[in-house]
């Protein structure tokens, strides 16, 4: 069967049963939710001009959102079990717009440090639900649901984060993050016109999620389920070093404009699109090693590339080479979805990505120190080492599903 054949194939089933429109809201919503993570990258200027503050300072704001959004994945996952997935998806985009309209007027650093924090919290609440609102939606076919949904992320963080320097440029910072609010609020509504809970809820006493929770960390105990783990705090490690300094890179060090920086940002995650879902596809036809080494070897070879060469269309092909790590997410999150069982899932996933994100949210803060002191290029050549460690780790992973 031909790619085209296999890719039509996999359309025509998520879209048939009246799925495709559920599949498509929860989508835009992951969308604008990544999207507006990341302006914040390409606003750092703007923000170390208006509040004072050093790369490390930036890089610690940065670090502040995602362990935020990292440590409210736990109970998020804990809610996903017990609550209509699609409320939790509609308060998470409702915590957020109002998060994004206190940062845009906020008139201190710590007021911006504190509107980051609900921010993330905020951010946290979706992710879960996501996964265990499709998970249930689309039993055989998870990991193709999941690619979808995430190369939609990647499309907001390939748009939004151009449009937020156009406009930061133009009229002001605050614009650039502020123009995010109203499609986010509609968006969080759409998730709910447009989707019906496929499962109900089953009545749980007050113990049983703590119950869920104690035996989502045993199962870490699990070779295959550790091993996993252990791979997923190693990328979002390297991801969330690459992502919060890439455009401030790519102008301090490489000296190309802020324009051009911020498309080449977005071209990151634009890749990203077609990486995904082809991840997904990859997942589910190949198994989690073969899928995975297939994403991370080209990232690794970009990363060591990078410091190499100040070429604009190097620095393309670089970037291209390092997006391919995009595909990890969809191929992890559907493994992870799978091993845990359905009364746990929630809590299984919260637990896993909690522990994971939250240890890794403290790479921007050190990349950013590295930064500050003029090293940026040794520290993308160390992230270039830990996805070789990373590539060992997957070929210990086992063959099948």
């Amino acid at each position: 069967m031909s790619i085209r054949s296999i890719l039509r194939q996999e359309a025509t089933a998520l879209w048939g049963d009246g799925k495709g429109f559920a599949l498509v809201a929860v989508a835009v919503g992951w969308g604008l939710l990544n999207g507006a993570r990341m302006v914040y990258p390409v606003i750092i200027p703007y923000l170390q001009e208006t509040y004072g503050l050093s790369l490390a300072v930036a890089g610690l704001l940065i670090t502040v959102l995602w362990f935020f959004a990292a440590i409210g994945q736990l109970p998020g996952g804990i809610l996903a079990d017990r609550v209509d997935e699609r409320v939790l998806m509609l308060a998470g985009t409702v915590v957020v717009a109002g998060a994004l309209t206190l940062v845009v007027t906020s008139s201190s650093a710590a007021v911006l440090f504190f509107a980051t924090a609900v921010w993330g919290l905020g951010h946290s609440v979706y992710p879960i639900a996501r996964i265990t609102f499709l998970s249930n939606l689309y039993r055989e076919r998870v990991g193709s649901a999941l690619g979808v949904t995430m190369a939609t992320g990647d499309i907001g963080q390939t748009i939004l984060p151009p449009v937020a320097t156009v406009l930061a440029a133009g009229v002001a910072w605050q614009a650039g993050l502020g123009f995010i609010v109203p499609p986010l609020l509609v968006a969080g509504l759409f998730v709910v016109v447009t989707s019906s809970s496929r499962q109900p809820k089953p009545t749980r006493s007050e113990s049983e999620p703590q119950r869920g929770m104690l035996a989502a960390l045993k199962t870490l105990r699990t070779p295959a389920i550790g091993l996993m783990t252990g791979i997923l705090f190693l990328y979002m490690f390297i991801w969330q070093s690459f992502t919060a300094f890439y455009p401030t890179y790519l102008t301090t060090v490489k000296g190309f404009a802020p324009a051009t920086a911020s498309l080449l940002f977005g071209f990151f995650f634009a890749v990203g699109v077609v990486v995904k879902p082809v991840a997904g596809t990859a997942y589910d036809r190949l198994g989690v090693r073969t899928s995975l080494v297939g994403v991370l070897l080209p990232a690794t070879a970009g990363f060591l590339l990078l410091p190499l060469t100040d070429n604009v269309l190097f620095i393309v092909g670089i970037t291209a080479l390092i997006s391919a790590m995009l595909g990890t997410g969809a191929i992890t999150q559907s493994f992870l979805a799978e091993v845990f069982a359905d009364d746990m899932k929630g809590a299984g996933l919260g637990v896993v990505r909690t522990l994971t994100a939250a240890l890794a949210a403290g790479g921007p803060v050190v990349f950013g120190v590295i930064g500050e002191y003029g090293y940026f290029d040794w520290g993308y050549i160390a992230l270039g080492v830990i996805m070789a460690v990373v590539v060992v780790l997957t070929l210990w992973m086992p063959k099948a599903r």
